[in-house]
């Protein structure tokens, strides 16, 4: 559902729902893509690797070569590489990853509170 509405979100973007929006929901996309991956890990681990996976991503649009920038010119690319560097993206990705957290630590505390003899 995140990466729908993020793609819904940028359908709209220059009419209705402002362009960080998009970037937000992205950030929590790798945030709940990487606790897939490493459910078992701690979770300051997961925050960590989504923060450096998000930020590499944001950085390598710095990169140029006409192989990588073909790539980004493809439905795909756009969506997993970006196309132009920006600083504000940081922010953006780094408020989406800090939801994720939240939520996760919301559930936490809703479970734990509904079955508190549950480890």
């Amino acid at each position: 559902m995140t990466v729908v509405a993020g793609l819904v979100s940028r359908e709209l973007s220059s009419t209705v729902v402002p362009l960080f929006v998009g970037d937000i929901l992205w950030g929590l996309a790798v945030f709940l893509l990487m606790r897939f991956i490493f459910i078992q890990k701690p979770l300051t681990f997961t925050i960590i690797v989504s923060l450096i996976y998000a930020y590499a991503t944001e950085f390598s649009q710095l990169y140029s070569a006409p192989w990588i920038d073909n790539l980004r010119q493809t439905f795909l690319g756009k969506v997993l590489l970006g196309e132009t560097f920006f600083i504000g993206d940081l922010a953006s990705y780094t408020i989406g990853i800090g939801l994720g957290v939240l939520v996760e630590l919301s559930l936490r505390t809703l479970i734990t509170s509904m079955y508190p003899s549950v480890d």
